[in-house]
């Protein structure tokens, strides 16, 4: 693949298109997870193995069973079980590897499933990297790097979001402002720094 496709679907999925402050998908798990850095960081490796996977697998399936048998019409549902799926593998890894952090995560975790984040890049790569039901070339390796790129964004947009939040912690705020008004505030501020990129032209 051409380096600078590589470098444009990077600076594109972390940057201008990022899912969370440019597109505004997967805010529940954002606003949710993101009061302290160690969760938030978990969560976005948890979000970016599971966007990566499912970008694979969606357009390995898109390609060769939703295309040939003409049942495109099935794409939404076919994504989500695999999206699913994978979710389930994070969440038996997680609690079995560390019951605390499994806590911390609360309803969060199993909620990737449904966060239209995940899915949405799935369905980003059946619709760009198709042309008239053919895959272009290079498909494949676009896909996953635009799932990895797009949980990266992901990833990015949560460690600034926790580290903003802690350090508002150690501050006297009023109470009409603590906790969530306070992350739609910060969230807001931060998505109008991140329209700033959708300048750059490829």
């Amino acid at each position: 693949m051409d380096v600078s496709k590589f470098i444009t679907i990077m600076i594109s999925m972390v940057f201008i298109n990022n899912f969370i402050l440019s597109k505004f998908l997967g805010l529940c798990s954002f606003i949710g997870v993101s009061k302290e850095s160690k969760p938030a960081l978990s969560m976005g490796f948890a979000v970016t193995f599971v966007t990566t996977m499912s970008s694979m697998i969606t357009w390995l399936i898109y390609r060769y069973l939703l295309i040939p048998f003409n049942i495109t019409y099935l794409r939404t549902i076919s994504f989500i079980l695999v999206i699913a799926s994978f979710v389930q593998l994070v969440e038996m890894v997680v609690r079995k590897s560390s019951p605390a952090l499994y806590r911390a995560f609360g309803i969060y975790l199993p909620l990737i499933t449904v966060n239209c984040a995940v899915l949405g890049v799935a369905v980003l790569n059946s619709e760009e990297f198709f042309i008239n039901g053919q895959a272009v070339k290079g498909g494949f390796l676009m896909s996953a790097l635009q799932g990895f790129f797009a949980g990266i964004g992901y990833l990015l947009a949560m460690l600034l979001m926790s580290g903003i939040r802690e350090r508002l912690e150690l501050i006297d705020l009023p109470k009409s402002l603590k906790d969530v008004p306070l992350a739609f505030i910060i969230a807001s501020l931060m998505s109008l720094a991140f329209m700033g990129f959708s300048g750059f032209k490829f």
